[in-house]
């Protein structure tokens, strides 16, 4: 962690950008950060016995989650390394807070891994290629999100059997890409830069022959099919005549119980303050629907045991409209990078999405739930569109393709808002990043490892489960 990360909240910049200088005088400076802290430093992993017990990390964010959820958030994080790394956030944050970074500030994802990732629709309909989950997003060293990547692409690598080679290669090409991509944002004007977008027709072009280019080609036609009205066929059932989700516990729990108009209750001053978020177009298209049912539904890996619910709305002709709403908590990094300026988190989670993606969903906004217990919400669309590629099923050169769109993506991401000519004078035109991001991510396979058997090991004593060094 650098001086500049550990000053008081209120002293922090939200990001950092030099208005009125050139895109040269914008490189030097970052090529000035780059002698106070070399590219090198940010290869650094923590020394076992001086990091912070993962397992207490993990669980000190129980107590803000549904007490009965909270086996099945480890449950799924135990699956494999991967799945761990993607739970554990507070981990890694808590790692990298205790090492040398950049002090160049972008807004974060603050959860860069491989998985999140996706397609979905664009406003305009066209099915585009982003970072799709903003759950930490917060202003900080725009090397934490690159460091999370790369260790992502490591670790994907090694749970898909790939041996180290393919494991260096795939963090090494996160990183290039991010740092080719960079560079070449850097030579646009502000608003070139801000309307770079990714359509997914386009990609599948690029990537023709490719194994990623068959598995974003499959599942961009599946995600195309991903609409409200294919979504309500799926999650609701008729009753009565009238259409309700369907009880599936404990991944999807109805609300309204036996009278609709309980829920309707419930959630009517949630829903009123959420639609003062959104643009007066957004609203006048909501009020051609009403509400019809509400439902607990678990979503995710690390978000297990967060507060999170559907809402189906109807139109009078009875075509549906299902909107997710989730519990937004603190961002991981606040501890290390100084607290939110919103004090309300689910706004902070829409500000950071909205300033980072090309395009996004017209329904993103966001919420508090006041009471004896006060909860901010954000709201979205439960699926329009949306795709990911999953990783176990592309080869070797398919992963290594992807962790560079994924890098590629995400520098996009930075410089929308980010200085990003600061930043490319900060990697140089050197490989010097490419390969300490390598380096990092190599090293970081093994931290994860372990941490992810450490995982298994109190599973096992816990419920009886095998260990992982267990037989049957």
């Amino acid at each position: 962690m650098t001086s500049s990360d550990a000053r008081p909240a209120a002293q922090l910049p939200p990001l950092t950008f030099t208005p009125g200088l050139s895109t040269d005088e914008r490189r030097a400076l970052g090529a000035q950060r780059r002698a106070e802290v070399p590219v090198a430093a940010l290869a650094q992993v923590p020394a076992v016995a001086d990091r912070v017990d993962p397992l207490a990390v993990l669980h000190a964010q129980d107590a803000s989650r549904v007490p009965s959820l909270i086996p099945l958030r480890y449950e799924r994080m135990a699956a494999d390394p991967f799945s761990f790394l993607r739970g554990a956030a507070a981990v890694m944050a808590a790692d990298l807070g205790a090492l040398p970074s950049s002090g160049i500030r972008v807004q974060l994802c603050g959860d860069a891994h491989l998985a999140n990732f996706g397609m979905f629709a664009s406003v305009e309909r066209d099915l585009v290629f982003d970072v799709n989950d903003f759950d930490e997003t917060l202003p900080g060293s725009f090397d934490w999100d690159v460091r999370r990547l790369v260790a992502s692409a490591a670790v994907a690598a090694q749970v898909a059997g790939h041996g180290r080679k393919t494991i260096a290669r795939a963090a090494r090409e996160a990183a290039h890409r991010y740092r080719a991509t960079i560079t070449r944002l850097s030579g646009m004007t502000a608003l070139e830069a801000w309307y770079v977008k990714l359509d997914v027709s386009k990609l599948s072009d690029i990537l023709s022959g490719s194994s990623l280019q068959k598995e974003i080609t499959k599942e961009g036609r599946k995600a195309q099919q991903r609409t409200s009205d294919t979504s309500a066929a799926k999650l609701t059932t008729m009753v009565n005549g009238r259409r309700r989700f369907r009880s599936e516990p404990p991944l999807l729990v109805p609300l309204s119980e036996d009278d609709p108009t309980i829920a309707l209750h419930r959630i009517s001053p949630v829903f009123k303050h959420y639609l003062t978020t959104l643009e007066p177009d957004r609203v006048a298209l909501l009020e051609h629907f009403t509400f019809s049912d509400l439902a607990r539904k678990v979503v995710g890996v690390g978000s297990v045991g967060t507060r999170a619910g559907i809402i189906l709305l109807e139109s009078g002709d009875g075509d549906a409209l299902i909107l997710q709403i989730k519990q937004a908590t603190a961002s991981v990094l606040e501890p290390y990078m100084g607290a939110s300026s919103f004090q309300n988190h689910a706004q902070r989670v829409v500000v950071g999405q909205r300033l980072m993606q090309a395009t996004g969903d017209p329904f993103l906004g966001w919420v508090r739930e006041d009471g004896d217990d006060p909860q901010d919400y954000y709201v979205r669309q439960l699926r329009d569109m949306k795709g990911s590629v999953d990783v176990a099923r592309l080869d070797k050169e398919g992963l290594v393709h992807y962790a560079g769109l994924c890098g590629a993506v995400l520098a996009r991401a930075h410089g929308r808002v980010g200085d990003s000519a600061m930043v490319s004078g900060y990697l140089g035109t050197d490989e010097e990043f490419d390969d300490a991001m390598s380096a990092f991510a190599v090293s970081y396979v093994d931290i994860n490892d372990g941490d992810h058997a450490r995982l298994v090991a109190e599973r096992a004593s816990r419920t009886g489960e095998p260990g992982p060094d267990s037989t049957t």
